[in-house]
């Protein structure tokens, strides 16, 4: 029986890295994290480049304060930090706090860091390889910060196997750096991949007289597209000694995904299910199940009401009381759609049934099944808010339509001998069309109401699967080819797929980093919305995953583009 291994301390080094494995996920970690310290040091310029997504290099340089010699060596000490003053864990009012990652980048990384205060006249460099600090030197830097990190997770062989393609690490460093400036709009951000500009961002006015709703607007239109801006409604709200604020697009402005849904807590970008949940609840009576809106909120909260200390990366926190925090959201969203006057059909109802009067009906009677007695006071004549005087009733459903619903030779006889042919079909036999939207059918037993625009949709789909199972769908091509702009991280996705979705019809190619040219559609859709259906594909393949072919999930897919005419 072999003995009990004796405890022992591990080394500094190789706690480090373990520390690494929690706060340094993947390139975009590091830099988030970086920035947050630049952020925190007052910069108001801030440039990032990376190279082969992170991994090579990381540089982030900044125009803040600068630390001296002492402090760039105090800087790559564990759990040191200048972002707590006190030691009240629940003061916390900046970006970062948990001084882990500084210390815990140079564990499994060449790092330098290169830096000089404003009141300085000289600058100090100082190296660290794996966790093996160099002595500090003379430089040569104007005031602020610059740190390299290079070859990341190169003391950790095992972690660069989990790193993904070089741009799909680039498209989180560009949601990293994006987080980031969506909650400062006053300081200038730029990304480079060292060989042109991803990110350039300038720095919106926050001086006296400036209005810092338009200048949060500007930013945001910048990064989640003007069709955001221009369609984007006001959220501002408190309740209980929290504030709400930002910006909420109309129900018309939506996605496939909840991609571009933001909320950021005392400034913090953070992930947060209770976000998602509230918007769902909110939007619940305007848009369907599968659509999402956009959004960017900001969430004013007591530093005591709200725990940030939860997760390694501070993406995460915990409210005191979830129940305060949903409901102020839900009720500011809400708020401003009824402002915005998109109100639900509940709401509708509801005020069409309180207007409504039963003494407006002929007679006086109300309604079988209404309660009471079956009868109602004396009529109000010419109130506002009743119903009509000129009463039309119904007309008699049970009597043939005026015109045909359908081609005369596809139609169904509907009454005497021919009624019994009903039976034959399971929706059984169109009656009446209300709002040009809805087929009343008539059945043996019943009554069946059909959605035609969803009908279609079934149809197109079905038609597609069967043109893909008999050898391909017929393209139709477009006399000018659509252009439609959307993020590089979407762009690259379809062009992956290209292939794929040219066997179901739809043929792009790239045009530019932000933008794909629709050359063909499915001949199937006839004149269909190319913008709306290129982005939802785009939300569909973000979804889907980078490792699941088209084919394992052709309903959606056809489903996507059958919902898009």
């Amino acid at each position: 029986m072999s003995a009990t291994p004796a405890i022992r301390r591990l080394p500094e080094t190789l706690v480090n890295r373990i520390a690494a494995g929690e706060v340094v996920e993947r390139p975009a970690s590091a830099v988030k994290e970086l920035v947050e310290n630049a952020i925190d040091a007052g910069a108001r310029h801030i440039e990032v480049t990376v190279r082969d997504g992170g991994q090579t290099a990381i540089i982030v340089t900044d125009d803040g304060r600068g630390m001296t010699a002492e402090e760039i060596a105090l800087a790559l000490e564990r759990h040191a930090t200048s972002k707590l003053p006190t030691e009240d864990l629940e003061a916390i009012d900046t970006l970062g706090f948990r001084g882990e990652a500084l210390p815990s980048i140079a564990a499994v990384a060449r790092v330098t860091i290169t830096s000089r205060p404003a009141d300085a006249d000289s600058a100090w460099c100082l190296r660290v390889e794996g966790g093996h600090r160099h002595p500090a030197e003379p430089a040569a830097h104007p005031p602020g910060t610059r740190v390299e990190v290079r070859d990341l997770f190169y003391a950790t062989p095992a972690r660069l196997k989990f790193l993904k393609t070089a741009r799909t690490e680039q498209t989180h460093v560009v949601e990293a750096i994006n987080r980031l400036a969506m909650a400062h709009p006053e300081i200038a951000f730029s990304l480079s991949d060292g060989t042109r500009q991803v990110i350039k961002l300038a720095a919106q006015d926050l001086g006296s007289g400036a209005d810092p709703d338009l200048a949060r607007l500007e930013r945001l239109g910048d990064i989640m597209g003007r069709a955001f801006r221009d369609n984007a409604m006001t959220i501002d709200a408190a309740r209980e000694g929290l504030r709400l604020s930002g910006h909420a697009g109309l129900p018309t402005l939506n996605r496939g995904n909840a991609a571009l849904q933001f909320l950021f807590v005392n400034g913090r970008p953070v992930r947060d299910r209770l976000l998602l949940g509230a918007v769902r609840g909110a939007y619940r009576e305007f848009l369907a199940s599968d659509r999402h809106p956009l959004l960017a909120l900001f969430l004013e909260v007591p530093p005591r009401a709200v725990d940030v200390n939860v997760h390694p990366a501070k993406t995460e926190v915990r409210f005191r009381d979830t129940g305060v925090v949903r409901g102020l959201i839900v009720g500011a969203l809400k708020h401003a759609l009824a402002e915005a006057g998109h109100r639900a059909s509940t709401t509708v109802a509801g005020q069409a049934l309180g207007a409504f009067r039963p003494g407006d009906l002929p007679g006086g009677r109300l309604p079988p099944g209404r309660g009471g007695s079956g009868y109602a006071p004396a009529p109000h004549s010419g109130a506002a808010g009743g119903l009509s005087d000129a009463y039309a009733p119904l007309p008699d459903l049970d009597a043939p339509p005026q015109a045909p619903m359908w081609p005369e030779d596809a139609q169904v006889a509907t009454t005497g001998a021919g009624a019994e042919q009903a039976d034959n079909y399971p929706l059984g036999v169109a009656r009446a069309q209300l709002h040009a939207t809805y087929v009343i059918a008539q059945t043996a037993d019943g009554l069946v109401i059909v959605d035609q625009h969803a009908a279609h949709e079934r149809l197109t789909q079905e038609k597609i699967k069967g043109a893909l199972a008999n050898g391909g769908v017929n393209r139709q091509i477009l006399l000018i080819p659509e252009v439609v702009e959307l993020e590089e991280a979407a762009v690259d996705r379809l062009i992956a797929r290209a292939a794929e979705l040219a066997d179901l019809g739809l043929v792009i190619e790239a045009f530019g980093p932000g933008a794909v040219a629709v050359r063909e559609t499915p001949a199937l859709l006839g004149e269909t919305d190319v913008q709306g259906l290129v982005r939802d594909l785009a939300d569909d393949l973000a979804a889907f995953g980078e490792t699941i072919a088209l084919s394992e999930r052709i309903g959606d897919v056809c489903a996507t583009m059958a919902g898009t005419y």
